[in-house]
């Protein structure tokens, strides 16, 4: 039994603009009303020894408000349905088919296809049966097994004979099983009537309590069911008329195709569906071809209504005929024939809105939480309000990296460990941890259920670690923090030195390109831009062009592609090919994206490496640990960016691995960076052997891709370089980099480094 937490929510999107609305939908199971409060975010590390959570009212632009709980239903499983009742009804004959890949066996029915009452099932051993109601028709004589291609037919006449075909498309090898006019009503020679259901009470009994339990069948099977409490002498009867088994349509009204699930939408099945058929007569009424429009959720049918995938299967995957000849399905569509449905797909929980925020023209750009309150659960819904289009506030921005955020969503670590909970209760952290409620929805760092991985990601959902507060490491001396609560050590830091600014997010930069960050003299990323599609990472290669300058204070960055869905740009798509560092590997032939088609995977194999843009990439990961840099420039030239800072070592302290280069190291690499005049200023080695490389760096055991030594190339390269056009890029290779800020009450080496960095890029 899932347990859900007493409050939480999501908004309809992560960015706004002065005169725009952002929505808040919540779910509530208090018996009394919530409160919902704004607050100006400026740091969400609840460390003892840090700034700690910081927040400021923003009651001015938003007045606290009350509202009434109530719970909202989280539906996992996904499915396609017609858009139009189909008649059911026939004559003569009825038949379906469809082809199926089982990807998992459950305790529980699954359902192939439906029809009203009529449901195609796999049962706990695999079998295969036809269900009318409640009632089996026909069963195959053996189970189907996991990860293989199966056709799958059925035939049913108009005296109710019945046919049942699979089809090994492998070997070729078919299987049929015929069953006779089956029966309807109870057979008197036995003491049941199968499994099927003929009566029930209106209402429940209740335990420990006698009831007196009578049940009368006449010849005509009417039959009277009575139950009688024995302390009340209450007594409840219900009749049924003559109850029926067979194929009756006469009596089921039209209803709705349903692919990977029944009628009630609970038998949800694991694997991937191709081809459903059905032919009333001799005449096709429904068929469909999944490789058709695979970018969309809407699949037209070659003969039918349309039928709509809910809570987003997996489309590009292979199919059937997939003969390893063709990797893009764009080429052989024919061999994508298929979608791959999940029990566990959830990517968006569709609640209603319960109330909205019309930003005023005078709320300041940066990170807003709408904070949730009721007896002793809350919740802190981040958003970001951007400067009004093409009128910045600032001469800085920071760029927030929302994809990241939403494709590490609801991450649940297989590293978790219960005792973690005792800190975040210590530092009184946020309390809730996806490990621990798993039914909200993973992210794209799990598996489904199924083994597969998941590919697709949304922010219309709770996203339990995407709150201040959250811990991702409970087990590090440090603070734990990744993504968007350590994001808050910069933010915390231009706060605390007065740096006006103003946020930027990934979906602007996508959608708008780069003339939303045009007007900037600076553009600051934050701890960890992994993720990019086209559009993002173009408009920071134009601007960089243009004369912008850039300040990469990250790791791991700009290093794995994503798409937008072009029906719900806010559902993203990424597809772990080749290799790199991931939670999972996409099958061969399923590394093109659904959404636009494209090669997916590392930014690398698409040959924009990270080197092309900020000069440094992603060479080496470890365990949540820092280490100091150590100043290896001392070009005259340079010593600005030294400027204050007394000896050679940088960092060796901070609240992200407790040093400023850790977990995740970027460095130079000359043959992937274009030949751009690059300067180290610094660097740090893993001496500790804390790190690997990753695996885009290997050639063999022997040998890597640079030719280094491989201890020599675990090491994070600080950099500056100039563009063509003057623009400045100056990057830190190192993800625990901006964890440093903050330490000392921000008055340390790292801070100052970064201050004379900024102040030089706008004294350009």
């Amino acid at each position: 039994m899932y347990e859900d937490v007493l409050i939480a929510g999501y908004s309809d999107r992560l960015s706004v603009r002065p005169g725009e609305t952002i929505r808040f939908a919540v779910s509530s199971h208090a018996n009394k009303n919530y409160q919902a409060t704004l607050f100006r975010s400026i740091s969400s590390d609840p460390n003892p020894r840090g700034p700690g959570i910081v927040e400021l009212n923003a009651d001015e632009y938003f007045k606290p408000v009350k509202l009434p709980s109530r719970p909202q239903s989280i539906k996992p499983g996904s499915y396609g349905e017609t858009t139009k009742l189909l008649p059911i009804t026939f004559n003569n004959s009825l038949k379906l088919a469809v082809s199926v890949f089982p990807t998992r066996l459950t305790d529980h029915f699954q359902t192939i296809l439906s029809w009203g009452p009529l449901r195609i099932t796999l049962d706990d051993k695999g079998y295969v049966s036809l269900y009318c109601d409640d009632v089996k028709f026909i069963t195959s004589k053996e189970p189907i097994i996991s990860a293989k291609w199966y056709i799958i037919k059925i035939e049913i006449s108009k005296d109710q004979k019945t046919v049942l075909s699979i089809r090994d498309n492998l070997t070729g090898k078919e299987e049929q099983t015929l069953t006779e006019n089956p029966k309807r009503g109870t057979d008197f020679d036995a003491f049941y009537c199968d499994d099927v259901k003929f009566i029930t009470s209106k209402a429940p009994i209740i335990l420990a309590k006698w009831n007196i339990i009578n049940i009368e069948i006449s010849k005509d099977q009417k039959t009277v069911l009575c139950i009688r409490d024995n302390l009340t002498g209450k007594e409840e009867q219900n009749h049924k008329e003559n109850p029926k088994r067979g194929i009756d349509l006469d009596e089921f009204e039209n209803a709705k195709i349903r692919v990977a699930t029944d009628q009630s939408k609970t038998e949800f099945f694991n694997g991937k569906i191709e081809a459903p058929e059905i032919k009333v007569d001799g005449k096709t009424i429904l068929k469909y071809d999944f490789s058709q429009q695979i970018p969309l959720f809407e699949v037209p049918a070659e003969i039918g209504p349309p039928l709509i995938l809910c809570n987003s299967p997996t489309r590009a995957v292979k199919g059937m005929n997939w003969d390893a000849s063709e990797f893009c399905w764009r080429h052989k569509p024919e061999h994508y024939a298929a979608i791959h449905f999940h029990e566990d797909d959830i990517y968006e929980f569709d609640w209603e809105y319960d109330f909205e925020l019309v930003v005023p023209a005078n709320m300041p750009s940066g990170a807003y939480v709408m904070r949730l309150s009721v007896d002793n659960g809350y919740d802190a819904i981040p958003f970001f309000v951007c400067a009004p289009k093409h009128k910045p506030s600032a001469k800085i921005c920071v760029l927030i990296s929302t994809f990241t955020y939403a494709i590490y969503g609801n991450h649940a670590r297989p590293d978790f460990e219960e005792n973690w909970l005792k800190r975040i209760e210590d530092w009184q952290a946020y309390p809730h941890n996806p490990a621990k409620f798993q039914h909200y929805g993973l992210s794209t760092y799990n598996n489904h259920s199924d083994g597969s991985g998941i590919c697709f990601a949304s922010h219309k959902r709770v996203l339990f670690n995407m709150r201040p507060g959250y811990q991702t490491f409970g087990y590090s001396e440090c603070s734990g923090l990744r993504h968007y609560p350590a994001d808050s050590h910069l933010l915390a830091w231009l706060e605390h030195k007065s740096i006006p600014y103003d946020v930027i997010t990934d979906n602007e930069l996508d959608t708008e390109g780069h003339e939303t960050i045009s007007a900037y003299a600076t553009v600051l990323t934050g701890s960890h831009p992994e993720y990019h599609t086209p559009q993002s990472l173009n408009a920071l290669k134009t601007y960089q062009n243009n004369g912008g300058n850039l300040a990469y204070l990250g790791g791991n960055g700009f290093y794995w592609k994503i798409a937008r869905n072009s029906e719900n740009p806010d559902l993203l798509e990424i597809r772990r090919s080749e290799d790199g560092i991931r939670a999972w590997a996409a099958e061969p032939g399923e590394y093109y994206n659904a959404f636009d088609g494209q090669y997916g995977g590392l930014w690398r194999r698409n040959g924009r490496p990270p080197q092309d843009l900020v000069g440094i990439g992603f060479a080496a990961q470890g365990n949540f640990v820092g280490m100091p840099f150590k100043r290896v420039c001392f070009d005259p030239k340079f010593d600005w960016v030294f400027d204050g800072i007394e000896g050679d070592i940088l960092g060796d302290f901070g609240f992200s691995g407790g040093g400023a280069a850790g977990f995740e190291l970027d460095r130079r690499d000359v043959n992937l960076d274009g030949g751009k005049n690059i300067v180290t200023l610094a660097q740090a080695h893993d001496d500790s052997n804390n790190f690997i490389l990753v695996p885009e760096e290997m050639l063999t055991h022997l040998t890597n891709i640079s030719g280094e030594p491989n201890q020599s190339t675990k090491r994070a390269d600080m950099v500056f370089f100039e563009n063509q056009n003057g623009g400045m890029v100056f990057a830190v290779g190192s993800i625990t980099f901006c964890g440093s800020l903050p330490w000392h009450n921000f008055d340390n080496n790292i801070s100052r480094l970064l201050e004379n960095v900024i102040t030089h890029f706008s004294d350009r």
